[in-house]
């Protein structure tokens, strides 16, 4: 199927009017709310909950041989023990997002980054949750002084580590295999920069303007 007319593809801010939001569960990490909103002033109200979530970061770290770090972690809504890269929530007050990144890395994995990029941004469920993720690429990386690790509990204790090539990778991800969604968008994403020798990133600190809490 041809088609004779080009569109740029790019989501953008929609701005509606809302009514009211109201916190109908208030929870531990994250609370669901709901929005009374108009899409246009001749269309009757429509109302909307969703889980107002904090957002996250999670991290490709690659070595200078080109593989990623993967790590397998207990998720008990699936019953699954999953692969994924290393994240978590954007969960503290004014944080900088690569400082975020960064923590994380070295909470989860042992590793300090001297490279950081912007492989993507995508929203985990956009029709259920405010959740935005941002993943970056970090290379150069070293270890964490032993005595300086961080102490890991409950879940995160039962962490294993692989690192594998970056194809293999993206073989796992095409066959079914791996499931975890920031895992599976940043090893695509990678493997898609990959192919330019990673001159088409963004620089770390590039704007984040579709996240919902920073606009």
């Amino acid at each position: 199927m041809n088609s004779s007319s080009t569109q740029e593809i790019a989501d953008s801010l929609s701005p509606r009017r809302l009514l009211s939001t109201e916190t109908v569960y208030k929870g531990r990490i994250w609370d669901v709310v709901s929005d009374t909103f108009e899409l246009s002033e001749d269309k009757s109200p429509l109302v909307r909950d969703y889980i107002d979530h904090p957002g996250a970061v999670a991290i490709v770290p690659m070595n200078e041989l080109g593989e990623i770090l993967l790590l397998k972690q207990y998720r008990h809504p699936v019953g699954m023990d999953l692969w994924e890269v290393p994240a978590g929530l954007l969960d503290i007050e004014g944080e900088d997002f690569v400082v975020g990144a960064a923590r994380e890395l070295a909470e989860e994995a042992d590793l300090v980054a001297g490279s950081w990029h912007v492989l993507t941004d995508f929203f985990n469920s956009p029709g259920s949750s405010s959740e935005a993720i941002r993943i970056y690429l970090a290379r150069d990386l070293s270890l964490v002084p032993e005595a300086e690790r961080h102490v890991r509990t409950e879940e995160e204790a039962e962490i294993e580590f692989a690192w594998t090539p970056l194809s293999a990778a993206v073989e796992a991800v095409l066959s079914g295999e791996l499931h975890n969604p920031s895992a599976v968008v940043g090893i695509l994403a990678a493997a898609a920069a990959q192919k330019q020798n990673f001159s088409s990133l963004r620089p770390a600190n590039s704007p984040w303007s579709a996240h919902p809490r920073h606009r």
